[in-house]
């Protein structure tokens, strides 16, 4: 665990794991022709708003997300040494994060995966595509591993130089120490102009944690759909051009084609997995090996 402290009742402020998402529907609306089971505008359809418990979530992402948190995570988690486990026991294992409080579905994760996935195959695209919408949560079982949510879930941002304001809740990183870091606190901080996205560390989260475990598994679009769905500031908000580089700029589009398939493919319709189970064991064999290391 890092060095900067938090009392065990800040870990889980969330009522719900998925209401970061759910509030990016707020921000974000988005095209009608993926959300097929209901109008965009009827996501999010709480009757108690819970604006405050996101702020909370923020305040403490922003806080605890550091340079050398992010380091620390790299090295505790990237040997993949904490469990190994076949495909499909990895699903049922994911399973385990079914949660009663998102009111847009009760449906288990692999539900929500594959909902993501069949609404990427029903409009056409290729099928590695289909492959991202299936694992691109699967890092959320970082939460299984004791991770709190600030640290799995969470719109994510670099770490190492200056925070831009397009990221929400700006406000917070003044109680986070690189803010007044010399090493980090610059435009650059670590980093050289238009070094690559591929050079820059981001906060710590689902998104680098499923990219590294697939990158030897998916061609290059695919993983930036997995690395940066949720570096919201970049692909919506356009800050941190001055780290891009002309590969970053060329892979933007594919990561913005995949991101309203995650945020409007959820309906409370579960899909029929006796039909769709030869169409995805032939491509999980495709594209996966036997066993996923953890």
């Amino acid at each position: 665990m890092s060095d900067n402290k938090f009392s065990p009742q800040e870990t889980n402020p969330l009522p719900s794991l998925d209401l970061w998402e759910d509030d990016l529907l707020e921000r974000y609306p988005d095209p009608e022709a993926i959300a097929t089971a209901k109008k965009t505008e009827e996501y999010r359809n709480y009757d108690d708003p819970v604006r405050d418990t996101v702020r909370e979530f923020y305040r403490l992402n922003h806080t605890y997300q550091t340079y050398a948190f992010v380091k620390q995570k790299q090295k505790e988690y990237l040997s993949f040494d904490k469990k190994e486990m076949p495909v499909w026991d990895a699903f049922q294992f994911l399973n385990q994060l079914v949660d009663d409080s998102d009111p847009d579905t009760d449906l288990d994760q692999f539900q929500h995966l594959l909902q993501t996935s069949e609404a990427i195959r029903r409009d056409g695209h290729p099928d590695w595509m289909v492959m991202v919408g299936l694992m691109h949560d699967m890092g959320k079982v970082l939460c299984l591993f004791g991770e709190p949510q600030w640290a799995v879930v969470g719109d994510t941002f670099p770490v190492g130089c200056a925070y831009s304001d397009k990221i929400i809740y700006p406000e917070y990183f003044v109680n986070n120490p690189d803010y007044n870091d010399p090493r980090y606190n610059t435009k650059y901080g670590v980093y050289e102009p238009n070094c690559g996205l591929r050079k820059v560390d981001m906060s710590w989260g689902h998104d680098e944690y499923v990219y590294q475990m697939m990158k030897d598994s998916l061609p290059e679009p695919g993983l930036y759909m997995l690395r940066y769905h949720s570096f919201y500031a970049w692909h919506r908000e356009g800050a941190y051009d001055h780290l891009l580089d002309d590969h970053d700029r060329e892979m933007l589009k594919w990561v913005k084609l995949f991101n309203p398939y995650d945020l409007y493919s959820k309906s409370p319709e579960p899909p029929d997995w006796n039909k769709l189970k030869g169409y995805y064991t032939e491509l999980i064999d495709k594209y996966l090996p036997k066993t996923l290391k953890f």
